[in-house]
């Protein structure tokens, strides 16, 4: 007896009339037409069944926090951190925890079971660390949440930050962090690369940095975290977050660039909600997009994903938790507007962002958590395009979040009529057949 048979369910593939059938929360069977006794049946009716959202790069330790204790008028990064440190000496545990476990709340209901969150190390009292460690235990039964030992305001350039962030990893941080852009000056950027990277090999850990997150084309920290990948072996481990630079780098560099990133087998994370609001500010006109190269990096081989980065904090006032959000505005910014365009940014958002974690049960397939999300959509494109609403979320067999169908209801000449916002569509050539 299975728990839940699914059925009648488009898979992001295209395959249609499928069955998940799923038993001791992992996948037992993803097959055409399957009928076998269960407790629980879903009928899909041909919409769209997902993996569950990732979001592999977010701040939780500073979401809902917008206006505390005032708001960043300029919009850039470094009045962001300002405001940031100002409002560190203010923080509690208490409030901390409060406001992570309302965003994973929102998270949840939004299909998104799994995230990756920077933790900032650089307040020797670790109080942050200890809050988000505190928010990982409490919701390790429905998200997988990732923490990186992040030194906001340099591990060089703060006192203690080596040993500060240290700590945090003894006390169980998953993923050594950095930002050598923020480092007094490019040599002691590369010099805190190599250490941090230097420090992950040595505790078998992933690394993950905020690099080059800037409008200025001379930030190549990217190059140094790829060199330091390959000769400390930490291929596949390793992440770049944000490399906004590289949109400001004259092509010819950026030809020598790709291939070093995708050797070294280095993720890149792009932020499209965040890159295309913090960078640019010092443009007049024309102004830079400020998002790094996606298409080129994806074309190069490199593992692309995409992350929300903040919700309501001091960088960015807006922001729901929807990584089809984000996936929407990436494909825009970076012009990928062609049907296959729009399916790599969906990926962005699911096995993209997974492969960044590290998931290892993760998809579609038997023997898989069963994790997904049921959308009011028929393909990934109409997901995207919509937005769509996550009709229910299971989190490994169990239903943890349903939304209502997303209806309107026309009265025209004062005829009430309900309709879906997503109204079934033929093809161009179909309609025009008719």
């Amino acid at each position: 007896m299975l728990d839940l048979l699914i059925h009648n369910a488009v898979l992001p593939d295209g395959r249609d009339n499928m069955s998940i059938a799923v038993a001791g929360g992992c996948i037992a069977e993803v097959t055409a037409g399957l009928d076998a006794p269960a407790h629980d049946k879903l009928d899909a009716q041909g919409l769209l069944v997902t993996p569950h959202f990732v979001d592999p790069h977010f701040h939780m330790d500073a979401t809902l926090s917008y206006g505390l204790p005032r708001v960043n008028e300029s919009g850039t990064l470094l009045e962001g951190i300002a405001v940031w440190g100002e409002l560190k000496p203010m923080l509690s545990a208490e409030a901390l925890i409060e406001r992570a476990l309302a965003y994973c709340d929102w998270a949840v209901a939004k299909g998104l079971l799994a995230i990756r969150s920077h933790v900032d190390t650089s307040d020797p009292s670790l109080l942050a660390v200890d809050a988000m460690l505190e928010v990982k235990r409490r919701v390790a039964p429905y998200i997988d949440l990732q923490l990186v030992a992040f030194p906001q305001d340099g591990v060089l350039r703060t006192q203690g930050g080596v040993d500060n962030l240290k700590r945090a990893l003894d006390k169980g941080v998953d993923v050594v962090g950095g930002i050598p852009h923020f480092e007094r000056t490019m040599a002691d950027g590369a010099a805190s690369v190599k250490l941090l990277c230097e420090l992950a090999a040595v505790r078998g850990l992933p690394v993950d940095m905020h690099c080059d997150e800037s409008d200025d084309p001379l930030s190549r920290h990217i190059e140094t975290l790829a060199f330091e990948t390959q000769r400390l072996g930490l291929q596949g481990r390793v992440t770049g977050s944000h490399c906004t630079s590289m949109h400001s780098m004259d092509n010819y560099y950026v030809s020598k660039l790709l291939p070093l990133i995708a050797q070294a087998q280095v993720n890149v994370i792009a932020n499209p909600l965040i890159n295309i609001t913090l960078q640019g500010r010092h443009d007049s006109y024309p102004r830079r997009r400020g998002m790094t190269r996606v298409p080129e990096l994806m074309a190069a081989g490199v593992n692309v994903a995409f992350g929300h980065d903040c919700v309501m904090d001091p960088w960015y006032g807006m922001g729901s938790g929807d990584m089809l959000e984000v996936a929407h505005m990436g494909l825009h910014v970076a012009q990928m507007t062609s049907q296959a365009g729009i399916r790599q940014c969906f990926d962005g958002v699911t096995g993209n962002a997974a492969r960044v974690l590290g998931l290892k049960s993760y998809g579609l397939e038997a023997g898989c958590d069963a994790s997904f999300v049921l959308l009011q959509a028929r393909d990934p494109v109409e997901a995207i395009r919509l937005r769509a609403t996550r009709l229910k979320v299971f989190c490994k067999g169990q239903l943890v979040a349903e939304t209502p169908a997303a209806t309107s209801v026309l009265r025209l000449d004062g005829r009430p009529a309900a309709t879906s916002f997503m109204p079934p569509l033929r093809h161009p050539k179909e309609r025009r057949a008719h």
